[in-house]
């Protein structure tokens, strides 16, 4: 007979200082009150030390039983951190990658991105999670994610940051508005002072336009909508002109859902970019990732 109790015995112990009694504990255990009856006096045996007070109205710890329940507990936490322990090895082959990219990007750039990286490394499990460009700076500072994907003017210091491709925000309206029909291209100062549809403050595209009305006066928004969709289904449904990305519009221009109208004396370009915590390299599928972002 080993002279080591055994797991199931001390959660029994453990259960009955806990539960109130023996009956309940082999109920928690799944086995038969006589079957636990018997694992614990073998283990008082093993011990020898007596473990539970048995009385007509059932059975309670003595006081030895209570501090060799104590340390049982230590015994089953070491015990579960071992299987925990266990299987991050079993599974340590396949690697774990968190990313967080603006809605723009996260939209129209990103699932190609993550599509060679997958052929690439067929084993990397990818968490993306998708919200406006602040949001993605103040993960990637607090380092719950390796790697963002920003598409704002400007990007917070303590960031290190790669120009992965470029965008340009287009003012559209509805078939039906005036501006549809327009002879002459837009002037900024106009264009600020109209209530517009737009995105939500802290979003790339909200403070691309900010930067750029930045000395014009501004009307206040018509509406601020918090996804590219809402922007655009109020811009065709003739709510008011909305700026968007390009890549957001290019379906709805193609098919005349949405009309282009020329702007002027107005920059409404745009970099998007690749962030991460400055003075930490990145490795392993996060360094694939933004390999396989970078332009050629």
């Amino acid at each position: 007979m080993s002279p080591l109790p055994d797991l199931v015995s001390l959660q029994l112990l453990v259960d009955v200082g806990e539960l109130g009694s023996l009956g309940q504990a082999a109920r928690a255990a799944g086995i038969a009150q006589p079957s636990a009856s018997k694992r614990i006096a073998l283990l008082e045996r093993r011990l020898g030390l007596p473990l539970l007070e048995r009385t007509p109205r059932g059975s309670t710890l003595t006081a030895e039983g209570k501090m060799v329940a104590g340390w049982a507990a230590q015994v089953l936490a070491a015990a579960h951190e071992l299987t925990r322990a266990a299987e991050a090895v079993r599974h340590r082959g396949a690697a774990h990658l968190r990313v967080a990219a603006s809605m723009t990007v996260a939209e129209y750039l990103v699932p190609r991105w993550l599509g060679e990286l997958q052929h690439r490394e067929p084993g990397v499990q990818v968490g993306l999670d998708v919200v406006n460009s602040a949001d993605v700076a103040a993960r990637v500072l607090a380092g719950e994610v390796e790697l963002g994907f920003v598409e704002g003017p400007s990007v917070p210091d303590g960031l290190a940051r790669r120009v992965v491709g470029t965008d340009r925000l287009v003012v559209v309206v509805a078939p039906g508005h005036a501006w549809a029909r327009r002879r002459t291209a837009l002037r900024g100062a106009e264009l600020a002072a109209t209530p517009l549809v737009v995105r939500e403050p802290g979003s790339g595209t909200r403070v691309t336009l900010d930067v750029a009305f930045a000395g014009l006066r501004q009307a206040r928004p018509r509406l601020e909508l918090g996804s590219n969709s809402a922007v655009k289904g109020a811009a065709q449904a003739g709510v008011a002109p909305a700026v968007l990305s390009g890549y957001a519009v290019e379906a709805e221009l193609a098919t005349g859902r949405l009309v282009e109208v020329p702007l002027a004396g107005v920059d409404l370009a745009r970099s998007l970019r690749a962030v991460w915590r400055r003075g930490r390299p990145l490795t392993g599928p996060a360094a694939t990732l933004l390999a396989i972002a970078t332009p050629a």
